[in-house]
């Protein structure tokens, strides 16, 4: 795609970057059939070719209008078309870009921006998110069911307790236990941890680390973006320097944007190294379980030598975060049914549930059509349960089914008899 970005862009590395993600892409439209918005909507404008178009001609000059920002907005950010495209056109970066210049050119409304706001100050502190919990329970007879079904499953999964294991492996990791999940769901990472500790590995939870940085980089607040990743890369420092191995988050949202924390701060001479370096440890929990499979495969031997395991079926639903944005791909199945769990069948395995970090929020009518197409592709199998690896994908699809959905590794901690 031949370009001519403006005087604005042009010479900066934010416009050095668009130019050279612009030139790339050769109008194939490989990535129509898979992104979930064109899919729902049929508007070329909705789809990432279309957007690509559109912020070719906003990094060029042209006007920046409200439909600009509109069509924008309606982005999941699932990079399912990245998958897709055969020439690897970075999409995810470029729409970064273009929603940045979008959102200091077109004003939004007042109730716009006061979602947004609230969102940004409540979502990433884990305190705040607890404290709004309460209240919903307290409200929670009179939440419509999408609401009042992610409030119930919280509830039920915070009153169970999963001891976390004595650090007494020489091999240690550090678990970011990000915002939400900590509130919503607790056990996760003690889950973690157990599993962790049966193939030989203690899981430090650092103190003074919190949000990951995706949600406010999502809604273009770049400055408290940075802010969350400074703090956690300060937190996570030390711990590095005395040896640990890698930093493990259990939500794939969480551990795709660790993964970019080298990049964000590449210009900071303060932060550049260090954020390289914990990129450069950045694992999403089913990387470090699946890279320890004969100590697993033991671990799961001794269960059966004792116990014969129950086959429950279970559909898995794969995050884009994990499929997309960190490649791993039928790693979890493959730890599921070495564990003996019985995987069904799951039609369109690719497609978005409709979480999206704020976009069930933001875009409420696309998420819920997104939601029940999920579900029923997800309860085609008859599973008994639907796991995971995403918590935000966790609680949507819990609002949508009367199936018990749970995180991947919850089952493994159970299989391994790690929970009590």
């Amino acid at each position: 795609m031949r370009t001519a970005l403006a005087d604005f862009i042009r010479d900066t590395p934010e416009g050095r970057e668009a130019q050279a993600i612009l030139r790339t892409c050769v109008h194939c439209g490989f990535c129509l059939p898979a992104c979930p918005t064109y899919q729902l909507l049929g508007d070329e404008l909705d789809s990432p070719r279309g957007r690509i178009y559109l912020m070719k001609q906003l990094l060029e000059g042209a006007p920046v209008t409200a439909r600009t920002q509109l069509h924008l907005d309606r982005c999941l950010t699932c990079r399912a078309c990245e998958t897709a495209c055969p020439s690897g056109v970075q999409y995810g970066r470029l729409l970064d870009i273009g929603r940045t210049v979008t959102e200091e050119r077109v004003t939004r409304s007042r109730a716009s921006l006061l979602k947004r706001y609230l969102l940004r100050k409540i979502v990433p502190h884990t305190r705040r998110v607890r404290a709004l919990l309460s209240v919903a329970r307290i409200a929670r007879p009179l939440l419509p069911r999408q609401l009042a079904a992610p409030v119930s499953a919280a509830r039920a999964a915070g009153a169970c307790r999963t001891p976390w294991p004595t650090a007494r492996r020489a091999r240690r990791v550090l678990l970011l236990p990000g915002c939400v999940q900590p509130a919503l769901r607790p056990a996760i990472d003690a889950a973690a941890a157990q599993v962790l500790d049966r193939v030989g590995i203690s899981s430090i939870a650092v103190a003074g680390t919190g949000c990951c940085g995706a949600l406010t980089h999502h809604l273009s607040a770049h400055r408290e973006t940075l802010q969350q990743v400074r703090r956690n890369v300060d937190a996570l420092w030390p711990h590095i320097e005395a040896g640990a191995e890698a930093v493990v988050v259990t939500a794939s949202a969480c551990a795709s944007m660790v993964t970019e924390y080298g990049r964000l701060l590449q210009d900071d001479p303060d932060y550049a190294a260090r954020a390289a370096r914990v990129s450069a440890l950045a694992r999403d929990i089913a990387q470090v379980v699946a890279a320890e499979s004969e100590g697993l495969a033991a671990a799961l031997q001794r269960v059966a030598d004792t116990q014969a395991p129950t086959a429950a079926r279970v559909a898995f639903h794969a995050p884009c975060t994990l499929q997309h944005a960190l490649k791993v791909t039928d790693t979890v199945e493959a730890l599921l049914t070495a564990a003996g769990f019985a995987l069904t069948p799951v039609t369109d395995r690719q497609q978005c549930c409709g979480s999206a970090g704020t976009y069930s929020i933001l875009q409420p009518e696309l998420s819920a059509r997104l939601l029940r197409l999920k579900v029923t592709a997800l309860e085609s199998g008859t599973p008994d349960l639907i796991a995971t690896a995403n918590i935000g994908c966790l609680m949507h699809i819990g609002g949508g089914t009367s199936v018990p959905v749970c995180h991947w590794v919850e089952l493994l901690a159970q299989r391994l008899q790690c929970q009590e």
